[in-house]
Formats: C-alpha cells, structure tokens, sequence
C-alpha cells in the first residue's frame, strides 16, 4: 500500500491594495476573494508607507497610479528605498492604456506589470495568480536554501569534529606506541634484572646451605646449635624455592611459534608420572577423562597440571583419601559469554580439577591467583604462593580464562577454559596464520 501523500502547506499570501477611491477597493478585493488570499487595503500613498513600515511580508502590491499628495509612482519609489521591501512586486493601475512615456516611467520605478481600467477581473486574477505562484515558488526555494545551508552548516561541523578526532586518535595511537615500547624495555629490564637478581640471590644461598650442612656434620656442636642451623638450612631451602618460583613466573612468556597441536590427555599421564611418588605417598586416587587435542605450548601445559594436581595433594585432609578428579566438556556460545564478550567462533574447552581436600573461604576466589598470595602458615604448609599465579598467567597466554571455586572442608575446583586453536597472527612472510603447528 503506497503512503498517503502528504499535505504542503501553502504560505500566507498577502495583497496589499492602495487606491484613494473605496469603490475601486472594493471592487478589487471582490474580484480576489474567490482566491482566499489575505487583503489589506490603503486608500493613499502615505497610508501604504505607514503599513509597510509595520509589515512588510506582502506577496504582492496593487497601486493605483493616480491619487493625490503621493501618486503611484512616487510611493513605489519611497517603497524601494528601503531593503525589506525592494522584493515585493507592484503592479499598477492606471487609465493611460496608450502612453508609452507614462508606462515606461512606471517599469522605471520598478513596477513589473500594469492593468489598466477598466479593469477585467479573469485578466487581474490571472496576472495577480502568476506573481502569486512565483512568491511561493520563491519562498520554497528560499526555505530550500535555508535547510541546505543548515545541513552544509552541519556538514562543516561534523567534519571539523571529526577532523579532530582523527588527530585526537592519531595522538592516541602515537601515544600507545610510545607506551608500548616503554612497556616492553620495561619488561626486558626487568626479565633482566629477575634473572640476575635471583642468579646473585642464590649464589649467597647456596653458600649458606653448603657452611651450615658441613656444621651439621660435625659434632663439637650442643643441641641448641643444631636447632639453630636447623631453622637457618630450612630458610634457605624456602628462599631458594621462592626464587626459583619467581624465576619461573618471570619466564613465562610465549611467541606464536611455541604453539603446537597438543594431546593435553598424553601431557597429563606425563605430569602424573613426575607426581609419581607423591601421589603413591599420600594414597592419592585420580579420576581423569580424555582430554581434547589444542593448540599450545606443551611445557606450560604440564607446568598448569603439575601446579593444580600437587596443590590439590599438597592441600588434603589429614584423615580420608585424597581424591582428584579431572573432567572436560565442550562450552556453548552461552556459557563461554560468562567469561567473556568476544566471541569469535572458536570452540573452547573447559576442563574442571575437583579435589577434596581442605578447601578454602569463597571469598578469596580471585585474591588467590595474586603472586605471594597465601591462606595458611609456612608450618601448615609449604610453599610460596606463587603456584596459582603462574597457572592464571600460562592461561592468559593461551587465550583462556581460568577461576577457582572452594568451600571451607569441602574442597575446591578450578575450571579453566582454553580454545582449542589460537587467534590469527601474521607470519613473516605477512600472511595470516593461526598460532598452531602440525
């Protein structure tokens, strides 16, 4: 169904007619009623100037020539002085059909047509219809040029904003680059500065532990002495553990040539064999399913299992049989949108480590993942706290995303969601390549 068409609203036309004799008034404005147009009648020269000066929104004027004091040539001089009123045309009305002279004069003041007495009324409707059409042709132009004005107006503006923005973002850009590459000298230094700091820290170590067990060894020394270097070789052993952890966390970052295709089930069997003894010491039962094959770096994926599986035997009940289990499922669009907003296609993993050891309070759910963060005493449990947080930083490399949930003595799980191949990169050569190698 077509729209209706919409209904243009005509302007208000305007007649202003200036005569001294009413009957002509009168007889004029009959003949023009029948157009509904707007009238407003002058019966001198002096009178129009005087509703001019008020209004001067008229469509068109009808002057007679002849009239007293001021006639219709004079007035249309006096009216043509001023700016607001040089466009409003005036047809005049005289006797003089046949006087070149007098008509001349009359197209010299600026009239556009005559009509001459007597009058013909189908003559002076169609004349006065003709300006009437092109002052609302005119207006419509006018109101044309307004709006396009208007939009070119906007059109000016919206590009100088978005000039600035261009540059404002151009600035940005610039900025970012300039902190990236802070970012990254920053990083080198202090990869640096961690692996000479650990390297200077542990040669004193090492010097500690070798003086102490020699001391140890021999037999001049009391009790309270061996209690003593006792306390001093334990330190150590916790300060070199720190270091190398700190050491491990520092190292671990990746380029797209590390990822491989993985059997993360093959990596898994691997780390429970490291965990060998361990896992036979405290009776420890495993329960694991396949695992799906992805793309990632095949050292830190045995370093997460190793991290989660021994802290998951590390934190046991004193009493029962410590019991692991290792689950994975495929995510669905909706459920992988509660870890994040960028979906792209992808199929993710989650894989889900359950224990049932101590647990811990719900409320340390992301504190627990922050390097040194621990939740108990060095004499209840040994460790540096930087385990979990080495886990968090290996699956952010890989694109993942990984939480911990626990209950005080109900144990814990941490579920860990990885994709099963990587984002696209560009290779050498320029082309674009997934982060994955046959």
């Amino acid at each position: 169904m077509s729209a209706p068409n919409k209904k243009i609203e005509k302007p208000d036309i305007k007649i202003l007619l200036v005569d001294d004799r009413e009957d002509n008034l009168f007889s004029i404005e009959a003949i023009l009623e029948k157009d509904n147009y707007t009238i407003v009648k002058a019966n001198s020269g002096r009178a129009a100037l005087k509703i001019l000066l008020a209004e001067h929104d008229f469509s068109l004027i009808l002057m007679d020539v002849q009239m007293p004091d001021l006639n219709g040539f004079e007035t249309a001089t006096l009216i043509y002085d001023r700016d607001k009123l040089k466009s409003i045309p005036i047809i005049f009305i005289t006797a003089f059909s046949n006087d070149d002279d007098h008509i001349f004069r009359g197209y010299k003041m600026g009239g556009v047509d005559y009509i001459y007495k007597p009058i013909n009324p189908e003559l002076l409707r169609a004349k006065v219809g003709v300006f009437v059409e092109l002052y609302r042709k005119t207006r419509q132009l006018q109101s044309e040029e307004q709006k396009l004005m208007a939009v070119n107006l906007s059109l000016q503006k919206e590009i100088e904003e978005r000039k600035l923005s261009e540059e404002k973002v151009q600035q940005l850009n610039q900025q970012l680059t300039e902190n990236n590459e802070h970012l990254k000298r920053m990083n080198e230094e202090l990869d640096q500065f961690a692996y000479m700091a650990s390297h200077d820290l542990q040669e004193p170590l090492r010097k500690i532990q070798m003086f102490s067990d020699k001391i140890m060894t021999r037999k001049e020394h009391d009790e309270e002495s061996e209690k003593y270097f006792s306390k001093i070789i334990n330190a150590s052993r916790r300060m070199q553990s720190l270091i190398n952890n700190l050491l491990d966390f520092s190292r671990q970052s990746v380029s797209p040539t590390d990822f491989r295709k993985t059997d993360l089930t093959a990596l898994l069997k691997e780390t429970m064999n490291e965990l060998e003894m361990d896992i036979e010491k405290n009776a420890a039962k495993i329960n694991m399913t396949s695992l799906p094959v992805i793309a990632a770096v095949p050292a830190m994926m045995q370093q997460l299992f190793y991290n989660l599986l021994s802290n998951a035997i590390k934190f046991r009940k004193k009493t029962g049989t410590p019991e692991i289990t290792i689950r994975v499922e495929k995510m669905t669009k909706n459920e992988l949108s509660k870890f994040t907003n960028h979906v792209n296609g992808t199929p993710y993993y989650k894989i889900t480590v359950t224990d049932n050891g101590i647990g811990f309070d719900e409320k340390y759910n992301e504190e627990i993942f922050k390097v040194f963060k621990r939740l108990h005493s060095y004499q209840e449990y040994a460790g540096t706290g930087v385990g979990l947080s080495i886990c968090k930083k290996i699956i952010e490399q890989h694109h993942g995303f990984i939480k911990a949930e626990g209950r005080l003595n109900e144990g814990s799980s941490f579920v860990i969601c990885l994709p099963e191949s990587q984002p696209m990169v560009k290779t050498a050569s320029g082309e674009l390549s997934r982060q994955e190698n046959s």
